[in-house]
């Protein structure tokens, strides 16, 4: 069972979203959705972005933080500009849930709640004159994060070419 977790608060542009959500679904996450979007849920950007994997995919969504908390247990690992450990030096537990939470691709994670679970804080390291790196990017990076320190459970560690057998 994978017992990771994809969380977005309040996220802006489908096309995140839709990338976020192949992420999701090529690696067995769960993608946590929290209210209000900046789209709608069915537009096609999004849709357009996420291909042919939806059906493929565990979506919940809340209309809060709280109610997404009251829902939820587990680990529950911010990533933030703002925070002050690398993302990589943190652990991962395998056997519990483990929620890694993003924020607006504007305004990132309320610092309210950064400042209630600053502990749990974690950050990509880049260049201090440059803002941050792309929502569906980042996510992508730390949800690897996580299923390598798992030793990517139930994921194909091999490939192969369609029209060569030699190999």
């Amino acid at each position: 069972m994978n017992n990771l977790n994809i969380v977005l608060i309040e996220p802006q542009i489908p096309q995140n979203t839709g990338n976020i959500s192949r992420t999701c679904a090529v690696t067995g996450a769960i993608l946590h959705l929290i209210r209000p979007y900046g789209f709608v849920i069915t537009d096609k950007n999004l849709k357009r972005a996420g291909l042919d994997y939806w059906d493929k995919l565990e979506i919940h969504e809340y209309d809060s933080f709280e109610e997404f908390k009251l829902k939820n247990s587990g680990e529950f690992y911010f990533f933030t500009t703002k925070g002050k450990k690398v993302y990589s030096d943190e652990f991962y537990p395998a056997d519990k849930p483990v929620y890694i939470i993003f924020g607006r691709e504007d305004k990132g994670i309320d610092e309210d709640i950064l400042h209630d679970n600053y502990n749990r804080c974690v950050r990509l390291p880049m260049r201090n004159e440059l803002r941050s790196l792309n929502l569906s990017n980042t996510v992508a990076i730390a949800t690897y994060e996580v299923l390598r320190q798992w030793d990517f459970p139930d994921l194909q560690r091999q490939g192969s070419l369609r029209d060569y057998t030699d190999f």
